[in-house]
């Protein structure tokens, strides 16, 4: 195991994508965070950080979430201003 050095942040993200997200990472029996971390090397590296079981998993969730967003919606996210 590598040691390494975590650091609190605060981010913004998607109210429904967190959603998903915290109930993935409870499924998957981690902390979100390290869910992120998992997500961003695999990205770092052009590799799918997923298995096709826990893709099923996921699309299961974004179902119950009403996720409706997709990667071709990323860079054109506009923020409700209340």
């Amino acid at each position: 195991m590598k040691k390494i050095e975590r650091v609190q942040t605060g981010i913004r993200i998607e109210k429904r994508l967190l959603k998903v997200m915290k109930a993935l990472a409870e499924h998957l029996e981690m902390p979100v965070a390290e869910l992120i971390e998992g997500m961003a090397l695999h990205a770092f590296e052009g590799k799918a950080p997923f298995s096709d079981a826990t893709l099923k998993k996921i699309d299961q969730l974004k179902d119950v979430y009403d996720l409706d967003l997709t990667a071709a919606d990323s860079h054109g996210l506009v923020e409700d201003a209340r």
